[in-house]
């Protein structure tokens, strides 16, 4: 039910023309790991950058950015970005095979030759 109230909130944001809350509110709905990081205006472009760990500094993060003259394609193309690299939670999500422990010990083979 939630998710078709997001649905919903998403069709009359996008039949009011709001692109841009539209083009957050579907980063919300599709990537709920992902967050803004930065949205700036520069020299007439917006810079978008969206990362799944905004606590990090900068320098540590591997958000994507992207860049365009219009605010809400700039968020768009974020968000293209970060499905097209595999960022979409159903991907993140997958269960993974539990590994049996085995009756091994593990060995020390240095060779100092």
């Amino acid at each position: 039910m939630r998710r078709t109230a997001e649905a919903q909130r998403l069709d009359r944001l996008v039949a009011a023309g709001a692109w841009t809350d539209a083009a957050l509110a579907l980063i919300a709905i599709e990537l709920p790991r992902w967050q803004v990081r930065r949205l700036a205006y520069d020299e007439g472009e917006w810079h978008c950058a969206l990362s799944n760990q905004r606590d990090l500094p900068d320098w540590l993060d591997s958000a994507v950015e992207t860049h365009h003259p219009d605010m809400a394609t700039a968020i768009l193309d974020a968000f293209r970005a970060v499905v097209s690299r595999g960022g979409t939670p159903h991907l993140t999500q997958a269960p993974v095979r539990a590994i049996q422990p085995t009756d091994s010990e593990p060995m020390l083979c240095e060779n100092y030759c």
